[in-house]
């Protein structure tokens, strides 16, 4: 069986070569190493390998392993990019360096004061629903950019990324396009777009940071 680190490899040179087919610079996209549902002692070789960027769905299951991983390496950034629920902000800004999922008012505000009473700031993405489905989280396209204009004017939030997940069914192309176009209209120059089936794709419609589990990782249980 192939191991994670092999295949960790074998996404990194992928991504290297779709940065080079989309005439970018090498190095542009981060690797975001998604390993929700994963445990510490599965996640440790990928660290050792080298890999510093991971993502996680669930706070209180990244509260259980991430704390002693990140005693264990410092330089460890790790992304919250499943919905974030408004009792959890406080562990959120706590525990997260980047929350990717800013997608309401109340999560805005939330964020904002659990940031002034701790004095830690994790980098802040808004999440779009470029599918307008209604059971994914995220904010609908056409009030994307006054709702980045909020987080930063009303609520004092360095909003500097925008993230997206396409509809599963659909070309994720089109999807990838609408969520570069708010980002230029916003003003934010992040980009955490593309999953295991489609960061290729991503990186050639402008992603700077790609989610990948499963094709590092393996199937979860």
């Amino acid at each position: 069986m192939t191991s994670a680190v092999e295949q960790l490899l074998a996404v990194k040179a992928r991504i290297a070569n779709a940065e080079r087919e989309a005439k970018r610079g090498p190095g542009v996209v981060t690797l975001v190493a998604v390993s929700k549902t994963f445990a510490a002692e599965d996640i440790r070789p990928v660290i050792e390998a080298g890999q510093r960027v991971f993502g996680e769905n669930r706070v209180q299951e990244a509260q259980g392993k991430w704390p002693e991983l990140k005693q264990a390496f410092p330089d460890i950034e790790l992304h919250l990019i499943g919905p974030l629920q408004s009792n959890k902000t406080k562990e959120a800004v706590a525990l997260f360096d980047v929350i990717e999922t800013v997608d309401r008012e109340k999560i805005a505000a939330e964020l904002a004061k659990e940031i002034a009473r701790r004095g830690r700031s994790p980098k802040l993405y808004v999440q779009v629903n470029t599918g307008s489905e209604p059971q994914k989280a995220g904010i609908e396209p056409r009030e994307a950019v006054r709702f980045v204009k909020r987080c930063r004017d009303v609520h004092g939030l360095a909003v500097e990324g925008l993230m997206c997940i396409p509809p599963a069914d659909e070309n994720p192309g089109p999807h990838f396009a609408l969520l570069e176009k708010i980002a230029r209209e916003a003003g934010v120059a992040k980009l955490s777009m593309g999953m295991s089936g489609d960061y290729e794709t991503a990186i050639a419609f402008g992603a700077t940071s790609v989610r990948v589990g499963s094709a590092i990782f393996g199937s979860r249980a």
